[in-house]
Parts: structure tokens; sequence; C-alpha cells
């Protein structure tokens, strides 16, 4: 399963959205229906998981806590709680919640980005805020490719 593109998008007055038609096709050939949704852990952005990833991450999630600790049952409970599960209607679209919504800083405008296995959902001002320059991505690209060969 590969989400790929940046696909531009609009929320309605009550916040739901058409899922582009290029990310339900990937969805529809993998026999995905479930659709988890949550802020990102880092980015001021929404993450949409197919409910085999989410789990997947849960999985990866849980093998690092230590579920008598504290500190690791708040991080988990945190993590957890944050999402929501959404289904998509008859005609593509998804409700994204009020909550989330203003999490993300998203008024109308919505870009959909995809991230290999999971679809981020950004306001377009935030990805433009943290998008390097062409340079800047290039140099950085270079970098991150020459220390790989260099092992």
């Amino acid at each position: 399963m590969r989400f790929l593109g940046n696909i531009e998008a609009k929320t309605d007055v009550k916040g739901r959205a058409f899922l582009p038609a290029v990310f339900r096709k990937v969805l529809q050939v993998s026999g995905e229906e479930l659709l988890v949704l949550r802020k990102d852990v880092f980015q001021k952005c929404l993450v949409l998981y197919p409910e085999s990833v989410w789990n997947a991450k849960l999985d990866m999630l849980k093998a690092q806590l230590k579920p008598w600790k504290p500190s690791h049952q708040q991080m988990f409970r945190q993590f957890v709680s944050e999402a929501e599960a959404i289904t998509l209607d008859g005609n593509g679209r998804f409700l994204i919640s009020k909550r989330l919504l203003k999490i993300a800083g998203i008024n109308q405008d919505i870009q959909f980005i995809g991230m290999d296995d999971t679809i981020e959902i950004w306001s377009p001002q935030h990805l433009q805020e943290i998008q390097k320059s062409d340079e800047d991505f290039g140099a950085e690209f270079e970098n991150i490719m020459n220390a790989e060969s260099e092992q």
C-alpha cells in the first residue's frame, strides 16, 4: 500500500472532505475499509492511517513501552485517546471533527499528502511554513544519500 501525491481539496461547512480518488483506489485494492485519524506526533497536521497500518504502529509503540511504568502508560493513553475511527460514506467523504480541525489549524482549504502507508492532511499555510526551499531540500537530500552510501 503506497500513497503518493499532493492533492488540494476543501472541507465543507460540517468538516467533511472527499478522500481523493487516487487514495480511495489504493484503499480499495488493499481491501481496507476502516481508517484512523489523529494529530501527527511531530507536525501540525493530521494523519490518516489505514486500519492495518494503525494496528502495526500501535504494536510497534506497545513493544517499546513498559506496561507498569506510569509515564509509558500515559504516553500510550494519550496516543490512543487522540485517535478517531473514520469511515468513508458512499461518496468517499469523511468527517474531520471540529477538535481535530482546530488542532491542525485547518479552516476550509486542505492538502492531502501521500506519505507511503499513511496520508497527511495539512492546512496549506502550515505546510508551506515547514517546506524547505528547493536548494535546501537538494542539499539535505544529498547529505543523507551520501552518508548512506559511505556506510
